[in-house]
C-alpha cells in the first residue's frame, strides 16, 4: 500500500511569475507631451493639470539640456491635485541615464545622521558621473576549444582557443581561470564572444550566423549576429555611470563598495569630498568623465527647519549641484522650528530663489478619467454605474479615498461571485470605511467615549 502510495504521488509544481507591486504612481509613464510640449489631456497616466504639465515640460527640456543646474521648482498645490504625479513623470521622462533621487521632508529628522549629512547625501545622490575609458578587447567567433586534463584527474589544466574574425584566425593558451570562465559563460564552437584583456571577463554576444542551421536546438531565445571583421584585438571605449554618492561611500569606508548594499554609510568627512570634488574637475578637464545634473525631489518640504532651508541656500550656489524639485500642500503657515509665518512654510529668501508651478483641483471629467486609469492598473473591472458614483465619491470626499475603494470593491465582488464590480459593492465599501470628514463627524459625537479628549480645549493648530 505505502509503494502504491509512493507511485502515484505526483511533484508539486509551480508556476514562478513576476511580482509587480501596484503603487500609487506606478501608472505614471511620463508627462504626456507632445514635441511642441503641449500637454494631451490623457497620456501616459496623465491627466489634466495642463497648465502644470506644460510648465515642468519646460523644465524638463531644461533639465535634459543642462542648463537648469542649481535651480529649484517648487510644485504648489492642494492635497490629491497631482504633484507628486508631475514629479514621477519628470522622472520617467528624463530615463535611466539621468540620476533622481526622491526623498520625504520627514526622513531628514529620522536617520541616524545630522539633518545637513543627510542632505547633502541626497543631494550627491542625484548627481551622476559618467566615466569613459577606454579598454583593450579580443572579440570574435569561437572556432574551437581545446581543454586538456591531467590523467590524474588532479592538476592544473590547459587548453587552446581557437577564435576568429573575416580577415584572421589566432590560437590562444589558456589557463586554468580562463577555462573556468569559459565552462561559467558555457561557451562553445559557433559563439561570439568578446574578452576584456585586463580583467578577463567574458561575454557572450550570441551565435554566429554560420551556425544558423543550429537554431532548432538551440531555442527561440537564442540571437544570432555577425562574424566580426577587422582584427582580433580592438580598443573600446568603456562608459561607466555612477553617483558621486557611490564615490564618497567607496572611497570613505573600509568595506568600500559593500556599504552600498548594506546601506549603513554613516557620515562622509567633507575632506573626502572635497577630494572627490577636485579628482572629479581634473578628469573632466582631461576629458575622461562628465558631470551629469541630476534631479532632487523632496516631498513634504514644509516639514524641513531653518537649518536645513539654510543649507539648501548654500547647496543650491555649489558648481556640483543637482535640479532641486520641491512639492508642498501647505498655504501661509509656520516655518518649523520658528514662530515665523511664510506662504507654504519656507523661508522668503529661499522662495525668492524657486520656480513656482501650481496645480488646481480636478474636475469631474478628469476624476472619473483618473479613476478609470486606476481600475485597469489595479486589474477591476467596473460598471459604468458604479464608475460615476465612485465620481461622485470621489469629488465629494477626495480622490485619494476614491482611489482607495477600488481595491477594496474589487474584493467584495469576487467574494460575492461577481466579474464586475457594481453600484452595491461601491455602497458597501463605502459603508465599511469612513472618508475624512465623516471620521471627524463621528469623532465629535462620541467625542466623550475616547481617551484624552481635548476638543473642549483650544483648538489644534493644524499649521
Amino acid at each position: 500500500m505505502a509503494a502504491q502510495m509512493t507511485a502515484t504521488k505526483v511533484p508539486e509544481v509551480r508556476d514562478i511569475t513576476r511580482i509587480e507591486r501596484i503603487g500609487a504612481h506606478s501608472h505614471i509613464r511620463g508627462l504626456g507631451l507632445d514635441d511642441a510640449l503641449e500637454p494631451r489631456q490623457v497620456c501616459q497616466g496623465m491627466v489634466g493639470q495642463l497648465a502644470a504639465r506644460r510648465a515642468a515640460g519646460i523644465i524638463l527640456e531644461m533639465i535634459k539640456d543642462g542648463h537648469i543646474a542649481g535651480r529649484a521648482v517648487l510644485i504648489a498645490g492642494q492635497p490629491g491635485t497631482g504633484k507628486t504625479a508631475i514629479a514621477m513623470g519628470i522622472a520617467q521622462s528624463l530615463g535611466q541615464d539621468t540620476p533622481f533621487t526622491a526623498i520625504a521632508g520627514s526622513e531628514i529628522f529620522s536617520l541616524e545622521m545630522s539633518k545637513t549629512e543627510a542632505l547633502s547625501q541626497a543631494f550627491r545622490k542625484a548627481i551622476g558621473v559618467r566615466i569613459k575609458e577606454e579598454t583593450e578587447i579580443i572579440e570574435g567567433e569561437v572556432v574551437e576549444i581545446q581543454i586538456d586534463r591531467p590523467a590524474t584527474g588532479t592538476g592544473t589544466k590547459v587548453g587552446k582557443l581557437t577564435l576568429k574574425t573575416t580577415e584572421m584566425e589566432t590560437i590562444y593558451d589558456l589557463g586554468s581561470k580562463m577555462i573556468e570562465s569559459l565552462s561559467k559563460e558555457r561557451v562553445q564552437a559557433g559563439d561570439v564572444i568578446t574578452i576584456d584583456k585586463a580583467t578577463g571577463k567574458i561575454n557572450k554576444l550570441g551565435r554566429s550566423f554560420t551556425r544558423a542551421r543550429d537554431y532548432d536546438a538551440m531555442g527561440a531565445q537564442t540571437q544570432f549576429v555577425q562574424c566580426p571583421e577587422g582584427e582580433l584585438q580592438k580598443r573600446k571605449e568603456v562608459v561607466h555611470t555612477v553617483s558621486l554618492h557611490e564615490i564618497d561611500v567607496i572611497n570613505s569606508r573600509t568595506q568600500g563598495f559593500l556599504a552600498l548594499f548594506s546601506g549603513d554609510t554613516g557620515e562622509i568627512k567633507s575632506e573626502v569630498r572635497e577630494q572627490i570634488n577636485a579628482k572629479v574637475s581634473e578628469w573632466r578637464e582631461e576629458g575622461k568623465a562628465e558631470i551629469i545634473p541630476g534631479v532632487l525631489f523632496i516631498d513634504e518640504v514644509h516639514m524641513l527647519d531653518m537649518e536645513c532651508f539654510s543649507f539648501l541656500n548654500r547647496a543650491l550656489e555649489s558648481d556640483l549641484s543637482p535640479v532641486l524639485i520641491m512639492a508642498t500642500n501647505r498655504g501661509i503657515t509656520r516655518i518649523r522650528g520658528t514662530n515665523y509665518q511664510s506662504p507654504h512654510g519656507i523661508p522668503i529668501d529661499l522662495l525668492d530663489r524657486l520656480i513656482i508651478i501650481a496645480t488646481s483641483p480636478y474636475t469631474e471629467k478628469e476624476t472619473r478619467q483618473i479613476l478609470k486609469i486606476r481600475y485597469e492598473e489595479e486589474d477591476v473591472e467596473l460598471s459604468e454605474e458604479a464608475l460615476t458614483v465612485l465620481t461622485r465619491i470621489g469629488l465629494e470626499t477626495s480622490l485619494r479615498y476614491a482611489i482607495q475603494l477600488i481595491s477594496t470593491a474589487g474584493v467584495v465582488c469576487r467574494k460575492r461571485g461577481g466579474t464586475e464590480v457594481q453600484v452595491e459593492d461601491i455602497k458597501r465599501v463605502y459603508s465599511l470605511f469612513l472618508d475624512e470628514s465623516r471620521s471627524s463627524q463621528y469623532m465629535k459625537e462620541y467625542q466623550d467615549s475616547f481617551l484624552f479628549n481635548e476638543t473642549k480645549a483650544t483648538q489644534m493648530d493644524t499649521s
